[in-house]
């Protein structure tokens, strides 16, 4: 399947045309490089602004309706009971990327009991598990100089030592984008 789009769809400074599985005509949604849990995606405008006060009235509307219609999505096929959506709104607040971006992580009960419970999402978000930034500068480094193996490490080893949570190849990345296009799909179907 090909991108749902010809255009170039940029994160920041970083090109996630191969990740994206749902455009509007303001806002975009993505798959992630590293999700925290099975199914952590992303909405974000397609303007580039770092700040959620410097967005449009009409993008703000967008990218709700959007994060609303994808956590539909989401909760049916990942078989979720809740959801966890979160806007890091500047570096303080732990955002890594300038550029504005809403986190939808699926949940189900006692899926963090051996990390410490529900609530240790927020620590994962803030650690470097949560550095959506790191990530894609590590994986335009790995692309650029021929390695990939996901090996680099930062401050936070013991988190980021979890092979489980490895970052993902392209292929994998479009192929969880090109499932969850036809599952939005099948959704408005369903209106």
């Amino acid at each position: 399947m090909a991108p749902l789009t010809k255009d170039v769809i940029k994160f920041g400074s970083f090109v996630v045309t191969n990740q994206v599985f749902h455009l509007t005509p303001l806002s975009y949604a993505l798959v992630n490089l590293k999700p925290l849990l099975p199914g952590h995606v992303l909405v974000s405008p397609r303007r580039v602004v770092p700040r959620f006060n410097d967005l449009s009235a009409d993008e703000v509307q967008d990218l709700f309706l959007t994060v609303q219609r994808v956590s539909r999505t989401l909760e049916r096929v990942f078989q979720a009971s809740s959801l966890n959506i979160a806007i890091q709104d500047g570096v303080d607040a732990g955002q890594s990327v300038p550029h504005v971006h809403t986190h939808i992580i699926p949940r189900k009960k006692d899926d963090l009991a051996e990390a410490g419970g529900t609530d240790a999402i927020y620590g994962m978000m803030e650690s470097e598990a949560g550095d959506i930034g790191r990530q894609l500068k590590d994986k335009e480094g790995a692309a650029s100089n021929g390695q990939g193996d996901g090996t680099q490490r930062g401050r936070f080893p013991a988190v980021d030592a979890d092979e489980s949570r490895r970052p993902r190849s392209e292929s994998e990345m479009r192929e969880e984008a090109e499932w969850l296009a036809r599952e939005m799909a099948s959704d408005a179907g369903r209106s």
